[in-house]
């Protein structure tokens, strides 16, 4: 299996513990805080069901830009092979 060695920065992690606490945040940002959280400080990479979730996030109008940055840190760790 390919692996990714990027971790999330400080400032988005900051950002996914807000979204995870703010209960106007939407089910699809609070998944892509925690699965950013969840690779903060270690080398786990995004499973695929949240790769398209973020790919569609990141494509679409709907979404804020804290979500598009979740988003595109979810991304960014993504299996490179995939």
């Amino acid at each position: 299996m390919a692996s990714n060695k990027k971790e999330t920065t400080n400032n988005v992690s900051i950002l996914a513990s807000k979204t995870l606490r703010d209960k106007n945040a939407s089910n699809v940002a609070k998944s892509l805080a925690a699965s950013a959280l969840a690779q903060s400080r270690n080398k786990k990479q995004t499973g695929a069901k949240l790769e398209d979730l973020a790919s569609v996030v990141l494509n679409s109008s709907k979404y804020n830009i804290e979500t598009k940055t979740l988003a595109g840190s979810v991304l960014s760790q993504s299996n490179n092979k995939r």
